[in-house]
């Protein structure tokens, strides 16, 4: 019989570790991008629009390196794709931080907010992938 620590650190399970890994390395580095721009006096939320930013460019930056040869190593794409970029990116505050701006009637401060992100990070997936199709 396996012992439980053996079943759990299997190569099919290294994936785990790998996206763990990445993840908190993701996490640390939107923290400490929330305490550089803690001191931000723009309406906009600015750390978590620069996260989700360097997010994408972390992804879109590791697609054209590696232009497909991620599928080849898995536990490199869940490092970098999944843990680090699902760590350091962030829908949910987002989503929240804007949904706060058109609760106190900031609507161009919340439609900027949706508009930088979605249009910003579009552009860097165009930017290093290529034309879209």
């Amino acid at each position: 019989m396996i012992r439980l620590e053996e079943q759990f650190i299997t190569q099919n399970n290294m994936g785990a570790i790998w996206v763990f890994i990445g993840g908190g390395i993701g996490s640390v580095i939107r923290y400490l991008l929330g305490i550089l721009f803690s001191k931000s006096t723009l309406s906009l939320p600015i750390a978590t629009l620069s996260s989700n930013i360097v997010s994408c460019l972390i992804f879109a930056i590791a697609l054209w390196l590696f232009n497909g040869k991620l599928q080849a190593n898995g536990n490199l794409k869940l490092f970098l794709l999944t843990g680090i970029c699902g760590g350091l990116s962030t829908f949910s505050t987002f989503s929240y931080e804007t949904f706060e701006l058109l609760k106190q009637q900031n609507y161009i401060w919340a439609s900027a907010n949706i508009l930088l992100s979605l249009f910003l990070c579009v552009l860097i997936f165009y930017i290093f992938i290529g034309k879209l199709s």
